[in-house]
């Protein structure tokens, strides 16, 4: 090969590197500007009424809460490994009992609120007026999803008191992703259908936290409560329900978002799935196993 060809040839390579940089540094810079014009899109097209409020205005403070979560459910138990649990029962009777106040507190304004304001069952949009009713309600579901934060403090107790077998995948992804679901709702959807939703859970949330401020009580309550079973039971009822009214939503006219009734739908589904086979592992392959 002639000395010409060579350097032809390195020529040609070199061309041909440099439009593959240009390239990347084009690709680059288009993913950049996707990222900032979503993360534009994200921030500025929130609820006015409710970008104000702790934590809602952009989802930064929730992930790193997310991600905060997830490191003391991965390094919690290590750190307890050769620890004493914690006699945390005086917190506990304390914190559920409080749960249980906040819950009938939010369970009575969805329901007020949404009588009062003539609400629909199958069907609501929101209102993003500032009447005192629409505000009213977007400070409900703010306190609900507020809530969900708090929440997270069963995880905490549950490693403090080494009660690993608690901390399930059912237990960590409910808790986990219910911040990020209702950040989004009162980011975008404070009121319309998504009362509903608190609406069921904070009835079931009463009777879950009495359930567990019964139990920190001590040995002599447990002949009280027999009816462990049956707040599964309750649990999956809630579940289903949602399920067939924003299945029903998805498939007939109205003014709320299709996008959210889908992802409903499917965390719905997917909690189905997950507490129905925590039932059968508890109660009847439990039960069977015994006979």
């Amino acid at each position: 090969m002639s000395c010409c060809r060579i350097v032809q040839s390195k020529s040609c390579v070199e061309r041909a590197l440099s439009l593959v940089q240009r390239f990347s540094r084009c690709q680059m810079a288009s993913t950049w500007q996707s990222v900032q014009s979503m993360r534009q899109w994200i921030l500025e097209n929130g609820d006015k009424r409710t970008d104000p409020w702790l934590l809602v205005y952009s989802p930064m403070p929730v992930a790193i809460i997310f991600l905060l979560y997830l490191g003391v459910v991965w390094a919690g138990p290590k750190l307890m490994k050769r620890r004493e649990p914690v006699d945390l029962k005086a917190v506990l009777i304390v914190y559920n009992f409080a749960m249980v106040c906040l819950s009938v507190y939010m369970f009575h304004e969805f329901l007020v609120t949404s009588l009062l304001s003539n609400y629909s069952y199958l069907c609501q949009p929101v209102d993003y007026s500032t009447s005192p009713l629409a505000m009213r309600m977007a400070k409900v579901c703010w306190w609900f999803f507020f809530s969900k934060v708090i929440e997270l403090a069963d995880t905490v107790f549950f490693i403090l008191r080494k009660k690993n077998s608690q901390l399930t995948f059912l237990h960590v992804y409910h808790h986990g992703t219910m911040i990020f679901n209702w950040w989004a709702g009162v980011k975008y959807l404070a009121g319309g259908q998504s009362f509903f939703i608190g609406l069921l859970n904070t009835f079931v949330h009463i009777v879950m936290y009495s359930y567990y401020g019964l139990a920190a009580l001590g040995p002599h309550t447990q002949k009280y409560l027999w009816w462990k079973r049956y707040l599964t039971s309750l649990q999956l009822l809630q579940f289903v329900l949602l399920t067939t009214h924003t299945g029903y939503n998805l498939f007939t006219e109205c003014d709320f978002p299709d996008s959210m009734n889908a992802v409903v739908f499917a965390y719905c589904v997917s909690l189905i799935a997950l507490f129905s086979n925590f039932y059968y592992q508890s109660y009847l392959n439990r039960k069977s196993k015994k006979t």
